[in-house]
């Protein structure tokens, strides 16, 4: 695996290049879907892509954690956290990839 990163520029080029929108047109329209799913959690909705998966955003209590360094105990304060779940069709993708590949989940 490359270990690349893709950014909103890639997102923006991409939909330029198969749309066909001018680059400004694909730079609005990505930041427009972006900002509304943004939206959209913040309001504690979840946000489902078909073939993708879902965006939830999911709430965590109060509890005690440790600091790894130090062994001492340290409460980590309640907390909203935004949680992915793949869909069976793109985790069968990204696993018929790993197969044609050759790759190990872990290389």
């Amino acid at each position: 695996m490359s270990g690349r990163t893709v950014t909103r520029a890639d997102l923006c080029e991409a939909v330029y290049q198969k749309v066909g929108l001018s680059r400004t047109e694909s730079a609005d329209l990505v930041e427009m879907v972006i900002k509304e799913i943004a939206e959209t959690l913040v309001g504690g909705e979840p946000v489902k892509l078909s073939s993708f998966g879902t965006f939830v955003i999911r709430d965590k209590g109060e509890r005690i954690g440790r600091n790894p360094k130090t062994g001492e105990e340290v409460p980590i304060a309640p907390r909203r956290v935004l949680v992915f779940k793949p869909s069976n069709v793109l985790k069968k993708r990204i696993n018929d990839a790993l197969a044609t590949t050759g790759l190990q989940p872990s290389e």
